[in-house]
């Protein structure tokens, strides 16, 4: 019975894992694939404006947990850098 159990449970919990429609979330929903030639490039000569919802994030900063698939977020370092390019 233990083993029914378990096994029940650890199902019920992958179950969580995957999205609403029964897929993984999108991970490349807000471009961020297409840009990754800009890492190492100065975060102040992009321009970002063909991008829904942006987020330039400087080092150390806080940002909220929520996963948002279609917002770019844009990491620099404190040369103003960008260091990563990811959607979230």
């Amino acid at each position: 019975m233990k083993k029914i159990l378990g096994t029940a449970l650890m199902i019920g919990a992958l179950a969580g894992c995957i999205g609403p429609e029964g897929a993984p979330p999108e991970e490349n929903a807000c471009g961020a694939a297409q840009m990754q030639a800009l890492v190492g490039t100065p975060v102040a000569a992009q321009d970002f404006s063909g991008h829904a919802a942006v987020r330039i994030l400087p080092p150390g900063s806080m940002v909220t947990m929520d996963y948002r698939p279609d917002r770019l977020n844009v990491e620099h370092d404190a040369d103003g850098v960008i260091t990563r390019i990811a959607c979230g």
